[in-house]
């Protein structure tokens, strides 16, 4: 049976105003790219926020409000796995993590506050369709595979690095307790 590829963003907290994360992590078929959190510069239960994985040939990038928050880089040159033969599903969930994503389990879930809603609007989703890769070819044809689409531009670039340098709280790239041997896809700038 083939492994599944998994995109995730997820986003916890206390309650409305408090101190919120956002974990973005990239699990490529066999190889778990683990994760990086941020402390978020807005409360996402505030108002609807524009959030965008792009996912082409070259890159997948995480967006929040056009701002992005992870890369990752397609360095299968090196030898480093890259999610792109398997077709794709949108999943959203809402579960109950209290025991650990919240101060560490210290705050509990208030169940009279239930039940919870997310709410969506303009969803909107563009790609191949199914059966995927043979029909999905990196191809200049599709828009998301054009010269601009290659990498992150100066605007990004810059917006990338202020999210890096002042709400990135862990990145698994540099937990040298935990990854005592830096891998391989941080050793080749993801």
């Amino acid at each position: 049976m083939p492994f599944e590829t998994s995109l995730i963003l997820s986003f916890w907290g206390t309650g409305q105003g408090s101190l919120t994360r956002s974990k973005q992590m990239c699990l490529p078929m066999e190889r778990v790219i683990e994760n990086r959190e941020l402390n978020l510069w807005f409360d996402p239960a505030a108002d609807y926020h524009l959030y965008t994985i792009f996912w082409n040939h070259q890159h997948i990038v995480f967006y929040v409000d056009d701002v992005p928050i992870r890369v990752y880089k397609n360095n299968e040159a090196r030898g480093i796995p890259f999610p792109k033969l398997q077709p794709m599903g949108v999943y959203s969930t809402l579960w109950e993590a209290d025991d650990w994503a919240t101060r560490g389990g210290l705050e509990k879930i208030n169940w009279s506050r239930a039940p919870f809603y997310a709410y969506y609007k303009d969803f909107d989703i563009e790609g191949c369709p199914v059966p995927g890769p043979a029909t999905c070819a990196s191809n200049r044809g599709n828009w998301w595979e054009g010269a601009t689409y290659q990498a992150l531009n100066a605007l990004e670039a810059r917006k990338y690095r202020w999210v890096r340098m002042n709400h990135m709280i862990y990145d698994y790239c540099a937990d040298k307790s935990r990854y005592p041997t830096t891998p391989p896809e941080c050793a080749a700038g993801i």
